[in-house]
């Protein structure tokens, strides 16, 4: 490695760990810990959000999937504005009224304590999942750039994350992403510009042999159901981004750090709409590469040729192709799209941790000594089953198929019970954990083809994204029944 690149790699990894434990004095009670008393401005959390929007999933995954295939993953971007106008209209102005640091004490306020509990162990499991897809999505360029086990990257990487984290809790994490979202639009359009113009041709050869080779296409609209069309992967990122600004304690806790109702808004909106252009900047890295290593195949490895292995061309790209400083800049922007998306999710799974569990089912309320254990030891103890988990998918290949899967599978029911507490006021707890029950049924039924097989007469007939749509379904329409049902049955 150049010493240059390797001048601002550490520069960075030094600067961000030293930036995040500064909050250390400042994070003395709960209210500090988990919301920063509630003190950020909206430009910040704007950024925060959008931040864990980008995580290494985008950085490296999108360019991945636009290399090996086409822009059909770019449909899951269409459906934010969905989102959003939901988060603005219905979901900000709900948990604020709220005012729980936790998105599930609304849970309970509904249906009881049964219903806090299994969202709220969704989400932790969704999100030690995701700590260690990232993990392992950061571990892939210092592989090829160091020559380090994977195994031992992610480890390391997955401790500096905690350090931080877990001594600079919310205000070092929403800072901190609002620094890294800055450095990893830059770090991209850096890239972007960079292979457009050293490629032979220019930005005309790449975009000719993209056309050729159909890279720009969103997906077959036709009515299929066990393919990734158009309309699947649209469908699929609806239903996960309602889940996202929904029910997601990442976003939550943010919409309760701002320093009002309307600053809320702001931040959700454009955190989330920023997502849109950024993410097309990553889909056209994909297919720039793909393009750029057509013209010149002898440049890339023969071992990086298959499809297979489309996730590390791009890792592969930055250490090998860019000029002195600029490897560095990359490397450091990978790492500033994966550790802000782990901080998150580490101190949100502490908050819930702490709010759901510790503060709600204590016998004895908890001193403020106490809570603040909980939030160091729960950070530590998500933290280390991320890293295990990352190393358990050490061997997946296509690593944004199989993360977009298994968010489907964890969701589980949760957003369709969500969606019933929040739009069927009538409804009633135990209505509402039958509801629950048959889509959790449903969710294991759609889940058989990657259990058993694609060959197995039990498995489904739909594609893997549809899991939460239909989970989701399922879970609000049998809700909406049983509330019909049990208000007959009061008559």
């Amino acid at each position: 490695m150049n010493p240059i690149d390797l001048i601002v790699f550490c520069i960075y990894m030094v600067g961000i760990v030293a930036f995040g434990t500064s909050f250390y004095r400042r994070n003395k009670t709960t209210e500090a810990y988990t919301l920063g008393n509630s003190n950020f401005p909206s430009w910040v959390v704007s950024m925060s959000i959008f931040a864990t929007y980008v995580s290494s999933i985008s950085f490296l995954a999108l360019p991945g999937s636009a290399y090996r295939s086409n822009w059909n993953a770019f449909v899951f971007s269409l459906s934010i504005p969905v989102a959003a106008y939901m988060a603005v209209r219905f979901f900000i102005p709900l948990y604020r009224s709220v005012k729980s640091p936790s998105a599930y004490a609304y849970m309970e306020m509904r249906f009881g304590p049964w219903a806090r509990i299994y969202v709220s162990l969704c989400y932790l499991f969704t999100q030690m999942i995701r700590i260690g897809t990232i993990l392992f999505l950061l571990a892939l360029p210092l592989n090829v750039l160091f020559g380090w086990s994977i195994v031992a990257t992610i480890v390391i990487t997955g401790l500096l994350v905690t350090v931080y984290s877990l001594l600079g809790g919310i205000q070092a994490v929403v800072w901190s992403d609002a620094i890294q979202g800055i450095i990893l639009i830059a770090g991209a359009v850096v890239c972007l510009l960079y292979i457009l113009f050293t490629a032979p041709g220019g930005p005309s050869e790449i975009y000719a042999i993209a056309v050729e080779h159909d890279k720009f296409n969103l997906g077959s609209v036709g009515p299929s159901v066990s393919e990734s069309t158009f309309w699947v992967v649209l469908v699929y990122g609806v239903f996960i981004n309602l889940q996202n600004y929904g029910i997601d304690q990442n976003y939550v806790q943010r919409y309760m750090a701002s320093r009002s109702d309307r600053e809320a808004k702001r931040a959700a909106f454009f955190g989330g709409m920023l997502y849109i252009p950024v993410s097309l900047m990553f889909f056209m890295i994909g297919t720039a590469l793909f393009s750029y290593y057509i013209l010149m195949p002898e440049s890339l490895p023969t071992e990086l040729r298959g499809t297979g292995f489309s996730d590390r061309v791009f890792p592969y790209f930055i250490v090998n192709e860019l000029p002195a400083g600029f490897t560095g800049l990359l490397i450091a922007s990978i790492f500033a799209a994966g550790m802000s998306t782990i901080s998150t999710s580490i101190n949100s799974g502490a908050t819930v941790v702490l709010t759901d569990y510790c503060q709600r089912f204590w016998k004895q309320p908890l001193s403020a000594k106490q809570s603040m254990q909980v939030l160091y030891v729960s950070s530590f103890l998500i933290s280390s089953v991320g890293m295990g988990v990352g190393v358990l998918l050490i061997n997946v290949k296509g690593i944004l198929d199989a993360w977009w899967t298994l968010a489907s599978v964890f969701s589980g029911g949760m957003l369709g019970l969500f969606l019933i507490g929040a739009f069927l006021p009538r409804s009633r707890s135990g209505p509402a954990l039958i509801a629950v029950i048959i889509g959790v049924i449903a969710i294991f039924w759609l889940s058989f083809p990657a259990m058993l097989g694609n060959d197995s007469p039990w498995s489904s007939p739909f594609h893997g994204y549809l899991t939460i749509v239909i989970g989701t379904t399922v879970v609000f329409v049998a809700g909406w029944l049983g509330a019909g049902v049990y208000r007959y049955m009061k008559v």
